[in-house]
């Protein structure tokens, strides 16, 4: 049984999900809260379109199409398919039954209710007991600077464009971390940063105003996203070369959390290079769920030992 009552879940993309996954099979729902990267949120067919948030919600409803790794299992795209028909954009694709996720979302935004109170409401729908928070209720888009394309949103960088080389990651609009965030990691014991990437899925969070701050004063533990010196998934692994001057490694992801984690989980293999910083070495790729649920324990027995 886990001795952390309260545990900080922050996440972003796939593998932040899965490991996600993984802590809430062993963890009572109510132990469990996660703050979800909303700054690839964006506007697609005239929709509020969350990519992060849906992942988190599909996976723990055990909804999400786990080898395509985004979406819905058994999914169409009808609407897609007559979409490009008609000249529309058709380069990120909205699923048919993802599309009433957006509908819904898009439909109470426009009444007033907040991004926390709609991403509730979709969660209690499909039978997802832990509490999961956008980080904002405002907009606060990532927007990625490139040498190919200038300046692109998120989404047109990562999937329009397929993630050119990237000069620089910033953040426009909103500043301010909700209310249920700051009270949620003012009531932690634990924080853990999923193995998403730190520049686009953890860093929209913790640069919002007084979270850092305040995560510097818990005890804080990594995932590393970087395995045998590639990432895991994604393009990480060009970027920490280009934004870090470093090579890919658990050591480069530390040097960027330097000063705010406690301790690291790594692949096997990959510790010598964290010398300065206590380490677990385990297998880090996630497959199925008993896979995310051993993953999530030793994430969780490591953190004690640094009690």
């Amino acid at each position: 049984m886990s001795p952390f009552r309260s545990v900080v879940f922050l996440s972003g993309g796939v593998g932040g999900a899965r490991l996600l996954h993984g802590m809430a099979q062993v963890l009572p729902s109510e132990a469990l809260t996660a703050i979800v990267n909303t700054g690839d949120d964006f506007e697609h067919w005239g929709l509020s379109v969350s990519p992060d948030l849906d992942t988190v919600m599909y996976t723990l409803s055990g909804l999400a199409d786990e080898s395509r790794g985004w979406g819905l299992l058994d999914e169409s795209f009808r609407a897609r398919s007559l979409m490009e028909r008609y000249g529309g954009p058709s380069w990120f694709a909205l699923g048919d039954q993802d599309l009433a996720t957006h509908i819904t979302r898009t439909q109470a935004l426009r009444d007033g209710t907040s991004l926390t109170a709609v991403t509730a409401r979709l969660c209690k729908a499909v039978g997802v007991r832990q509490q999961i928070l956008p980080m904002c209720d405002q907009p606060r888009r990532t927007i990625i600077d490139t040498f190919e394309y200038g300046s692109l949103p998120f989404q047109e960088w990562l999937v329009k464009y397929r993630a050119p080389s990237v000069q620089a990651v910033r953040f426009v609009g909103a500043n301010g971390a909700t209310s249920a965030v700051h009270h949620a990691i003012e009531r932690a014991d634990l924080i853990v940063l999923g193995p998403s990437n730190p520049y686009v899925s953890i860093d929209p969070i913790i640069t919002l105003s007084g979270v850092r701050e305040r995560l510097a004063q818990k005890c804080v533990v990594a995932l590393s996203p970087i395995v045998a010196g590639r990432a895991v998934k994604g393009p990480l692994a060009d970027m920490v070369r280009t934004l870090s001057g470093l090579e890919a490694s658990p050591q480069a992801i530390a040097a960027h959390y330097r000063g705010l984690v406690r301790g690291m989980v790594v692949e096997h293999g990959d510790a010598e290079a964290l010398s300065h910083l206590p380490m677990h070495e385990t297998s880090t790729i996630m497959g199925g769920a008993a896979d995310r649920a051993r993953l999530a324990r030793e994430v969780l027995a490591f953190a004690e030992r640094l009690q």
